[in-house]
């Protein structure tokens, strides 16, 4: 049974997690760039239209990165659904966890820039190993919330179990798009793209 000390201590955690999340994903909004326009002429909306399109790697990227940080925050909304309580060991997981998200929108940013160039590869080599360090820590942080000692008693066995051997297929699939962004960047973006959509498929209490 949760005291209200084990509810003081829950609650700052997800309070101050949230608000990591939220700025996270705020800061991405400002890769998105206003085209210049130097004829603003009635004839040039074409123009403009043709200059949003020429931005589509912009939002590519952020669209890939919002929903990865989007669904990451939603997963990470259920595993802590069931923690009673924090220790240092959580804390600091948690800690690790919340560092890559704060810079999820630098490799975004990379990726919105150089897509389109030849240094792609190195753009997306980055991003996905990003989302490779996030992966582990998320990883790291699931484990140690759900440790006997911190988990709920009255949390559903069958969820735990499911928690439990749900996220490690993450790590080595961020490795291997980290692995094959080099010779193939857009495989690299297209495994990261389509582990979110999983995530997001997989999503429930």
């Amino acid at each position: 049974m949760l005291t209200p000390l084990d509810r003081k201590d829950t609650s700052r955690l997800d309070a101050f997690s949230d608000g990591v999340f939220a700025i996270a994903i705020t800061l991405l909004a400002l890769d998105l760039k206003i085209p210049h326009m130097n004829d603003l002429s009635s004839p040039a909306s074409a123009s403009l239209w043709a200059s949003l399109e020429h931005e589509w790697p912009d939002y590519f990227a952020v669209i890939t990165s919002f929903f990865s940080v989007l669904i990451m925050w939603v997963h990470h909304h259920t595993v802590f659904r069931w923690v009673r309580r924090t220790d240092p060991l959580l804390l600091f997981a948690n800690g690790l966890l919340l560092f890559f998200v704060t810079v999820v929108p630098f490799p975004t940013a990379m990726v919105a820039e150089y897509l389109n160039t030849p240094v792609a590869p190195a753009a997306c080599a980055l991003y996905a190993g990003i989302f490779l360090g996030i992966s582990i820590a998320f990883l790291l942080m699931l484990l140690a919330a759900l440790r006997p000692s911190i988990v709920d008693p009255d949390a559903p066995a069958t969820t735990i179990r499911r928690l439990r051997r749900s996220y490690w297929a993450g790590p080595p699939l961020y490795l291997l798009a980290v692995i094959v962004a080099p010779f193939s960047p857009w495989l690299a973006m297209g495994i990261c793209t389509a582990l979110w959509i999983v995530w997001a498929a997989t999503t429930r209490d």
